[in-house]
C-alpha cells in the first residue's frame, strides 16, 4: 500500500505543472476568421515583407490520418535568418523557439485563437543579453503580423 502512495504521489509531484506556467510568456489574440483563413492570411502578410516561410502544419489533418478528431489546428513556422541568426550566435540554444511559430486554433465554443511566444521573452530563457533590440523588433512585427492576420 506505502508503495502505491508513494508512486501516486511521485506521479502527481512530477506533472505538477501551476496553471499559468505555460500561459505566462504566450500571447493569445482572438482572430475573426477561421483557422485556415487566419493562417492564410498570415502567411500572405509575411511573404509580403520577404520573410521565409519554413512550414505549415495541419494539426487536424495529422489527426484525421490515425483516426482521431481534433478541432481545426495549424501551426506556422516562419522566420528571417537576418534577425534570428544573431540571436542563435549569441546562444544557440535559441534554436528551439527559432524560427518563429503561430499556431491558430478553434476552442469548443468555435472561437478560432492565436497563439504565440513573443520574441523578447526569450531574453530571460536564453542568454541573449545585448540583443535587446532585435527582441523588440521581432516583438512589435509578430505583434502587427497577428493583428493583421486575426482582423477581416
Amino acid at each position: 500500500m506505502r508503495s502505491i502512495l508513494y508512486a501516486l504521489v511521485m506521479v502527481c509531484a512530477f506533472n505538477f505543472v501551476p496553471a499559468n506556467a505555460a500561459e505566462s510568456t504566450l500571447t493569445v489574440k482572438e482572430s475573426t476568421l477561421g483557422v485556415k483563413e487566419t493562417i492564410d492570411k498570415l502567411a500572405a502578410a509575411l511573404k509580403a515583407k520577404g520573410i521565409t516561410i519554413f512550414a505549415r502544419i495541419d494539426h487536424a489533418a495529422g489527426a484525421k490520418k490515425v483516426g482521431l478528431e481534433l478541432r481545426p489546428t495549424e501551426l506556422l513556422i516562419f522566420g528571417n535568418p537576418k534577425l534570428g541568426t544573431p540571436l542563435m550566435q549569441t546562444d544557440q540554444r535559441v534554436g528551439l523557439d527559432l524560427p518563429m511559430k503561430v499556431l491558430a486554433w478553434e476552442d469548443a465554443k468555435g472561437k478560432v485563437f492565436v497563439t504565440y511566444a513573443p520574441p523578447i521573452s526569450f531574453k530571460t530563457e536564453y542568454n541573449l543579453d545585448g540583443k535587446d533590440a532585435i527582441l523588440q523588433t521581432m516583438t512589435k512585427a509578430l505583434a502587427k503580423f497577428t493583428t493583421v492576420a486575426t482582423k477581416k
